[in-house]
């Protein structure tokens, strides 16, 4: 049976990747072991794993995530605050409301409440 999943995505610099999550979207470093070019981040429920590409073009890295939520706007209050590149928070056509987050590789992280 299947459990959970942990999407992988790329990361250019692992210091900055760890500072972003860390500091501007308050994930926690998940894991006592400091892996070499890997970084694994939690906040609540949700794991998002990295793995270290160098030669990343970030105008070319199409990673994606979907993030469910149950409290929408105060997740899109806590980004504004974080001045962070983000869409505005938008119904959408399939019962959700949602915005994105580009990280500094161009990560993209779609967060949506259904409605």
């Amino acid at each position: 049976m299947l459990t959970e999943i942990n999407p992988k995505l790329p990361m250019r610099n692992k210091a900055i990747t760890r500072n972003f999550y860390l500091n501007r979207l308050g994930f926690q470093e998940f894991g006592s072991a400091d892996y070499d070019g890997y970084l694994m981040v939690q906040k609540d429920s949700v794991q998002i794993h990295f793995f270290e590409f160098k030669e990343l073009d970030p105008k070319e890295n199409y990673g994606q995530v979907y993030i469910r939520t149950d409290d929408i706007d105060e997740l899109y209050e806590f980004a504004k605050t974080q001045n962070v590149n983000r869409t505005e928070l938008n119904y959408k056509p399939w019962k959700q409301r949602e915005f994105s987050i580009h990280d500094p590789d161009n990560n993209l992280l779609t967060f949506g409440q259904g409605i």
